[in-house]
């Protein structure tokens, strides 16, 4: 498929040493006020802001036009997904160094200066993230460990609730598996050699991926406490809700494909089977939802790619 691009996506002239990269989807509500603080954060950093808008109706194109004309705007002429449309900012740029991150976030005083400084010291390190924190001030899980259906079970159970509390106790750098698409500071090179995101991913699991993928080609990643950025997440109605849990559950599907063991699928898929049962017969309860939106799920597990 053709990249729908109403702009180029050729580089600047001009080299900068740091690439921020965000992809919009109807983010009106939160998108303005997070580029402020990104630009409060670059002030001394020659750097660059591009935003991949994904054909967005709220008028949140408009908004950035008008209170932030020196951004790079590239416009899809549809909706491509984080992957993709990451990698045409990723294109798109000249940064030594690229920040992704949701234009749902805010950054505090210094963080993208901390976490800058930790890859440039070290040559080793592949991409560093932040603390993420929640509306309460609590940490976010925006790192983790290798990801099976077992590991994956013992965090929904209990893992995931002592790791927060760890966090909040005892907040320490640390070299991590993988970190949260939501922001991170990578090396162009880096993203370059490992493929950077895999398009298939639609949303979810793009960043496991990737980082996965820069794991294996021997590059750390770092947690970096010290630097703190707020990240709201979540979808609003249940419409939204359903849809994200679909392509959550089809990016989970091929992870584990690519990743993970014949065990692990096979218990995902058992699982699946079971869950989708479920969604199933709630959906005969909500009749404001098709059975097709929910039949679908069912299709995931017949796929082989």
């Amino acid at each position: 498929m053709k990249d729908s691009l109403s702009k180029g996506i050729s580089p600047s002239k001009k080299n900068s040493i740091l690439s921020v990269i965000l992809v919009n989807y109807n983010g009106k509500d939160f998108i303005g006020k997070c580029l402020d603080s990104i630009e409060k954060n670059l002030l001394g950093i020659q750097s660059e802001v591009i935003v991949v808008d994904n054909h967005s109706t709220d008028g949140s194109v408009e908004l950035l036009q008008n209170r932030h004309p020196n951004i790079r705007l590239l416009r899809n002429h549809e909706n491509l997904g984080f992957s993709k449309s990451n990698n045409l900012g990723i294109k798109a740029s000249n940064g030594f160094y690229i920040l992704i991150i949701n234009p749902d976030t805010y950054v505090y005083s210094d963080a993208i200066r901390i976490l800058l400084t930790e890859i440039k010291e070290n040559s080793d390190v592949g991409a560093v993230g932040p603390a993420l924190l929640n509306d309460k001030n609590n940490y976010q899980l925006s790192f983790g460990g290798r990801i099976g259906f077992f590991s994956e079970l013992a965090k929904k159970l209990f893992l995931n609730r002592l790791t927060k509390c760890k966090l909040r106790k005892n907040p320490q750098k640390r070299n991590v598996q993988w970190l949260s698409g939501a922001c991170f500071i990578s090396r162009r090179d880096v993203l370059e050699r490992v493929g950077m995101f895999d398009e298939r991913f639609f949303l979810y699991f793009e960043d496991i991926d990737l980082c996965t993928r820069m794991r294996k080609s021997g590059w750390r990643l770092v947690y970096l406490p010290e630097a703190k950025v707020f990240h709201q997440g979540g979808a609003s109605t249940e419409l939204k809700k359903l849809n994200s849990r679909f392509h959550y559950r089809k990016s989970q599907l091929y992870f584990y494909k690519k990743h993970s063991s014949i065990l692990s699928l096979f218990l995902l898929k058992f699982f699946f089977s079971i869950n989708f049962i479920f969604i199933l017969f709630q959906g005969f309860f909500k009749r404001s939802h098709s059975l097709s939106d929910r039949l679908r799920f069912f299709k995931l597990l017949g796929k082989k790619g």
